[in-house]
């Protein structure tokens, strides 16, 4: 096995529980063609019981998990198993989200056995303190996501957008930073690509939107927009 190769700038789009089952694989399969389209990596958590059905539907995406728990088989009940995500076709993974918290001691292990298995790891901070706590733990992406920002269609300010991206790229330059607090509007994804983040993404601003294929693509289109303005 090998870890899947990331094109940066990325986009995740994170349904959470929003969506499961046929409405989640419409998306999915939108995402997909997307992610065939333009030549940025697409990331699409779901809910555990549709990542099988997410990854036989699709061919493009990185299909992601929404948590797994840093254990071996064995006794685990209720307990999230790394091997049973990658039979299923989970080839990323969050972690320490605000809605599911880890230790520092469980995030670690839930990090190393993601590494084992090449499972690409998206690990949320919620400060630039915990940030860069969590860059030497060595994950492929670090979320910089203040907590009280999560869905309230407010973004982080340039700032912090900064300050997060040269706190991680100081300890690792190989780790990746996304940000996504507050994401509603292509306009917001578009401005911070601008800032030089690696990846945005999005839960909200797409599964509420009147037409979330339509703000799913302007997102997407506006991810490669802005790298393209970078790149001149």
């Amino acid at each position: 096995m090998a870890k899947t190769n990331i094109r940066t700038p990325f986009f995740v789009f994170n349904p959470k529980s929003y969506l499961f089952g046929e409405g989640l694989l419409e998306l999915v399969r939108e995402a997909d063609t997307l992610a065939e389209e333009f030549p940025i990596s697409i990331f699409v958590t779901a809910p555990f019981a549709d990542i099988a059905a997410v990854s036989s539907n699709s061919k493009n995406i990185i299909v992601t998990a929404q948590h797994l728990d840093g254990i071996y088989p064995d006794k685990g009940m209720g307990h999230v198993l790394p091997e049973s995500l990658y039979e299923a076709g989970a080839r990323a993974v969050f972690l320490n989200h605000a809605e599911k918290p880890l230790t520092l001691n469980g995030l670690a292990k839930a990090i190393s056995r993601a590494a084992e298995l090449e499972i690409i790891t998206i690990v949320c901070a919620d400060s630039i303190a915990e940030a860069k706590a969590i860059t030497m733990l060595n994950p492929d992406i670090v979320l910089c996501e203040p907590s009280e920002l999560i869905g309230t269609g407010k973004t982080s300010d340039e700032s912090y957008v900064k300050e997060t991206i040269e706190a991680v790229k100081s300890l690792n330059p190989n780790v990746l930073v996304m940000q996504a607090a507050g994401i509603s509007t292509a306009d917001d994804v578009y401005r911070t690509i601008l800032l030089q983040a690696d990846g945005v993404g999005c839960t909200s601003g797409i599964v509420k939107a009147k037409d979330p294929k339509k703000m799913l693509r302007d997102m997407v289109q506006a991810t490669v927009k802005a790298s393209n303005k970078n790149n001149k």
